[in-house]
């Protein structure tokens, strides 16, 4: 019995992990299309983080790691999928960067090296990380705090003057614009909209009979 019971805890705390994992995912999968929410999500993270840094005068260290940390989950986002500099590296797949006036009069979305969901998921991660930090004391490492925000300030600058520098090298600007948005895109109407029900509609409408344009196209059939 003992021997039992000791076999099957570990079975039901991994399918319990199993679910939970599963859960989140679900949840994430879902979250995708909401933009707008998810990233305001952040910014209350990121806000309530420095209002307890602010209230607290503590883990400045902590706050520094996370500049860090979302600088350089920014500069992955704003760079592209494929080095340009990168000659010897294959092209054929579509997703680098246009190398001919012909590509670059055609349309493709930037491709980049950390995409939109990844870098929002990142950054939440990172600010409740810090925000779990700060309620234990061995982080509050004392620092004097303007010198960390000098050094950041001055990281931040060189940063964004190498990156930027890069896309004027290489003329490419990380915003995909330019694609055309058709209104009601995705949305199931007309004759066959909704599938089944659509078509069923279509059949009530026509008392029963066949839609209309859906007769055979060779005609009347001539008979000898």
């Amino acid at each position: 019995m003992m021997e039992g019971s000791d076999t099957e805890a570990p079975s039901s705390i991994e399918t319990q992990a199993a679910n939970f994992r599963r859960a989140i995912q679900y949840w994430l999968d879902k979250s995708t299309i909401h933009i707008i929410p998810r990233w305001t999500l952040f910014v209350f993270l990121l806000a309530i983080f420095f209002l307890r840094i602010y209230l607290i005068q503590g883990y400045f260290i902590v706050a520094y790691g996370l500049g860090i940390f979302l600088l350089n989950n920014f500069i992955a986002f704003l760079s592209p999928l494929e080095d340009p500099t990168d000659v010897g590296g294959q092209r054929d797949d579509g997703l680098s960067l246009p190398s001919t006036a012909k590509e670059g009069k055609e349309y493709r979305p930037f491709a980049r090296r950390l995409p939109e969901f990844k870098f929002w998921l990142a950054c939440a991660r990172g600010a409740a990380t810090s925000l779990l930090m700060t309620f234990f004391s061995v982080f509050d490492v004392p620092v004097f705090w303007p010198i960390l925000l000098m050094y950041f300030g001055v990281l931040f600058f060189m940063t964004m003057k190498r990156q930027i520098g890069h896309m004027y090298k290489h003329k490419y600007v990380p915003i995909s614009f330019g694609k055309l948005k058709y209104k009601d895109a995705g949305k199931e109407k007309g004759e066959f909209g909704g599938g089944m029900a659509g078509s069923i509609g279509t059949t009530a409408q026509n008392g029963g009979g066949p839609a209309p344009g859906m007769m055979g196209g060779g005609g009347a059939v001539r008979r000898r």
